[in-house]
């Protein structure tokens, strides 16, 4: 077996990593250098420019710059507070109940934003001070805000599900964004089992129970922004319409709340739209360089040599899954999610599929396992994210993030090898076959 063209491509982008170049360019130019080994330098040049052109030409991918644009909205649009109020109101007087808030504040703000980075800076921003200042320890809080952000990616609609299938040849959107319910939710549960025993160790104070009167308020100030989940993913799942179509509603929807909540001003259009442009920009630069990527490596028969590696380990399932986690997490700390998805799937997606494994099921794991990965130096975007939003350097976070990586991690190995936590709400909804 010849690897010679997976050392070429794992060497050339880690020395432009090393290099500081801009991951998108460094996936781009280690797949060019690697395909330029087996042809001509001008064809591969041809080749590169034209796999990269055609992998955009996809009307499914036009949902991301959508559901981006809708995210920033939400930024500006004051959804952020309702929600934490929302939160508070529910579970503020149970120990932990401000960590408890800033959960669920991110997986709802998360969810509806469909952006881990956008969760911990909006919620982050808010949440810091108010649990510092009610006596949470300020490392603690932001360790809670950073790993809870990552929910959003999981809980629908999330751009990374899509992203994922695009790499896996068409797999379901429907039926993705329904699957990472349940485990986006019983990750959301793991993170505050710890950051309850945490907060009773450490004897956090707890909120005053409201009164009716004021849940009630909280409830219809936030129900707004609850329904776009419901319009959004009930519109898809009931064959209303797509993914695509429905992050076009998502920016309407969020644009006519943002004007409604009086937090948005047509000055306001402008920068939203750039940022959204710029965001946009740089998502779609690597989906279009890691597709490359992933061609030279079907090209190469990377792939098949990978396989046929991992199989001649072990044909245990049990022990390729292990396998697989464990590469996807070391992968998640070195390499963003999105081109971490699309250089990945193809790789380890047969391989699952020939033991069985649903490839919903396949991608409900790979985005969890990205998500630690999110958490995790040296490119965690989240991570730098919420230790900026909270002021601390990252080594004062590690630590109190070490009990929320195990939980996350318990997560993780639940929905691997009980796969009826992810599929029984596809099946439910019959969005399987």
């Amino acid at each position: 077996m010849n690897y010679i063209e997976i050392l070429i491509l794992v060497l050339s982008f880690l020395v432009f990593l090393s290099l500081r170049v801009p991951i998108a360019y460094a996936i781009g130019l280690a797949g060019f250098i690697t395909l330029v080994y087996s042809m001509p330098f001008l064809p591969s040049v041809t080749t590169m420019a034209q796999r990269m052109a055609t992998s955009l030409d996809s009307f499914t991918l036009s949902a991301i710059p959508f559901f981006i644009l809708a995210g920033q909205i939400m930024n500006r649009g004051g959804i952020a507070v309702r929600l934490i109020n929302f939160a508070k109101a529910i579970v503020g007087p149970l120990p932990g109940g401000l960590a408890f808030v800033n959960i669920i504040s991110c997986m709802l703000f998360g969810a509806i934003s469909g952006s881990a980075v956008a969760a911990a800076s909006a919620i982050g921003g808010f949440m810091n001070p108010m649990m510092e200042k009610d006596g949470y320890s300020k490392p603690f809080s932001a360790a809670v805000n950073i790993t809870s952000a990552t929910t959003g990616l999981i809980i629908p609609p999330s751009n990374v599900l899509i992203v994922y299938s695009l790499a896996s040849g068409g797999v379901s959107i429907a039926a993705l964004f329904i699957a990472g319910y349940v485990p986006g939710l019983l990750l959301g549960l793991a993170l505050m089992i710890v950051a309850a025993i945490y907060s009773i160790i450490k004897k956090y104070p707890t909120d005053k129970l409201v009164s009716v009167k004021v849940f009630i308020k909280r409830f219809f100030d936030a129900l707004p922004s609850l329904m776009l989940l419901v319009v959004v993913i009930g519109g898809i799942v009931g064959g209303i319409f797509t993914a695509t179509e429905a992050s076009g509603v998502a920016v309407i929807y969020t644009l006519v709340l943002g004007f409604v909540y009086k937090e948005i001003k047509l000055k306001d259009l402008s920068p939203i739209l750039l940022e959204t442009i710029k965001t946009s920009s740089i998502v779609l630069l690597l989906i279009a360089t890691s597709i490359a990527m992933s061609w030279v490596m079907s090209y190469e028969n990377i792939p098949q040599e990978i396989s046929d590696a991992l199989l001649g380990i072990s044909d245990n399932p049990i022990i390729i899954l292990i396998l697989i986690n464990l590469i996807l997490l070391f992968v998640g700390i070195f390499m963003d999610m999105t081109p971490a998805v699309l250089i990945f799937t193809p790789i380890f997606l047969p391989i699952v599929t020939a033991m069985g494994m649903d490839p919903i099921h396949f991608g409900v794991i790979m985005i969890m396992n990205l998500c630690i990965g999110l958490c995790t130096p040296p490119v965690g975007s989240v991570l730098f994210v919420g230790c900026s939003v909270a002021d601390l350097k990252i080594q004062k976070v590690i630590r109190p993030m070490l009990p929320l990586f195990v939980a996350m991690i318990a997560v993780l190995v639940m929905v691997t090898y009980f796969e009826d936590i992810t599929l029984w709400l596809p099946r439910a909804f019959d969005l399987m076959d």
